[in-house]
């Protein structure tokens, strides 16, 4: 049992315990090039989310992990077979039963833990915040916390070689020999301000990408991925034990 874990925990524990920080662990599920299972973000953010606790848990830090949300926004890729879209009101209306829950339960700080770059908390948690002024809300997405070419080589962003590397450290099991991958080849779009950071519109995803992949995962290694995990956990630890000590009311100098 990990204490710090809600679906290993019992009231036991619970009862006895006055926790700081909840976390939430946001994932998704849908095609993963032809390699990598369709939980692959779901898999990573909680293996993540569990490790940072742990690392938090031993220094100190009084947190809870709450059991991970396996679907994403995933509007692009409808026409995929399987791929579990919910959107983003859905979200909204989950997170708002959630908050009321951590509410009752005497907890008054949450940690969304995103994995999934279809999800987009920021605008939901203008609008929560107004509604729950007593509590703090937050998000991270893990994949954005570090600089790539400290430990990858291939660009991307969908099933290449960071995500790749990652599930062979993780849950090698459920992945198929990397020969099987497809190359993850992937258009532009042929406005050319689109493919710049300052205009946005959504990418559907059978049109960019012919594997489902971003990025070539070939050059994944088990070693890049702990390399990483290594790293990334300790972050987010830190994270974890600087808000769990946190006064909402005095979060600035």
């Amino acid at each position: 049992m990990r204490p710090y874990i809600l679906e290993e925990t019992n009231w036991k524990a619970v009862k006895e315990t006055k926790y700081d920080l909840a976390i939430l662990p946001w994932g998704a599920t849908e095609a993963h090039n032809y390699h990598l299972p369709y939980g692959t973000d779901s898999i990573q953010v909680s293996k993540i989310s569990a490790e940072s606790a742990r690392i938090a848990s031993s220094n100190g830090a009084k947190i809870i992990v709450l059991p991970t949300i396996p679907f994403g926004v995933n509007t692009g890729q409808t026409d995929i077979p399987l791929t579990m879209n919910i959107n983003p009101s859905t979200q909204f209306i989950i997170l708002k039963d959630i908050i009321q829950n951590l509410i009752n339960s005497g907890i008054d700080k949450l940690m969304i833990v995103n994995g999934h770059g279809g999800n987009d908390f920021k605008q939901i948690i203008r609008e929560l915040g107004v509604q729950f002024p007593n509590m703090f809300i937050g998000f991270t997405n893990w994949f954005q916390a570090f600089n790539r070419d400290d430990f990858f080589e291939e660009p991307g962003d969908h099933a290449d070689e960071m995500e790749t590397s990652i599930l062979m450290h993780i849950s090698p099991k459920l992945i198929l020999p990397i020969d099987e991958a497809g190359n993850g080849d992937s258009k532009k779009f042929k406005v050319k301000a689109l493919n710049e950071s300052w205009v946005w519109t959504e990418r559907k995803w059978t049109s960019v990408s012919s594997d489902t992949g971003i990025g070539n995962p070939k050059k994944s290694t088990k070693e890049k991925g702990e390399k990483f995990f290594i790293y990334i956990t300790n972050k987010l630890s830190r994270l974890f034990v600087d808000l769990s000590k946190a006064d909402i009311d005095n979060m600035y100098e």
